[in-house]
């Protein structure tokens, strides 16, 4: 069986699985990492959001065998250590997990890893153009959320951005 090497959440990782395994499963089921979510498993609801070499990505859609052992995995329980302690705020977490914290905006929580996961791509995208995040980058997040918390999901965000 192939050896699978990659970074997850700054830690090297190498797991024996089949190429063609798609990465959300290795993560949940052989690596335990339950942040990211399974919803659909092709590419549409967004609950697995994670980042790859830090840009939002779903691993539901990408077999293991596709990563290179230097690509960074990042899930939601690892987003913290991305920034530097003092940016962290009062529950050591990333600024924009604060930020979804204050603005209460889970209800019932299943999509909010890939939610903040796919805020946070989105701010940085902003700042490497040297622009803040507008309502045109609002309508390219495309995680779903049943619960429908959209405005406070915008809320975070925006509180989130100015944190970062």
């Amino acid at each position: 069986m192939p050896r699978q090497k990659f970074i997850l959440n700054g830690k090297k990782v190498t797991i024996k699985v089949p190429d063609d395994v798609r990465l959300l499963w290795v993560l949940r089921d052989l690596l335990g990492v339950t942040g990211p979510k399974y919803g659909c498993g092709i590419n549409v609801c967004k609950a697995c959001t994670s980042h790859i070499n830090g840009k939002a990505f779903n691993p539901c859609a990408v077999p293991v065998g596709k990563l290179k052992p230097t690509d960074e995995i990042t899930t939601i329980e690892g987003l913290p250590k991305t920034v530097k302690k003092k940016q962290r705020g009062k529950h050591g977490l990333h600024p924009m997990q604060e930020a979804w914290l204050e603005r209460d905006v889970a209800q019932c929580g299943y999509c909010q890893p890939g939610q903040i996961m796919a805020a946070v791509a989105v701010v940085k995208r902003a700042r490497r153009q040297g622009r803040k995040v507008t309502e045109a980058d609002f309508e390219g997040i495309r995680n779903i959320c049943r619960c429908g918390t959209y405005t406070r999901i915008r809320e975070a965000i925006v509180e989130g951005e100015k944190r970062m």
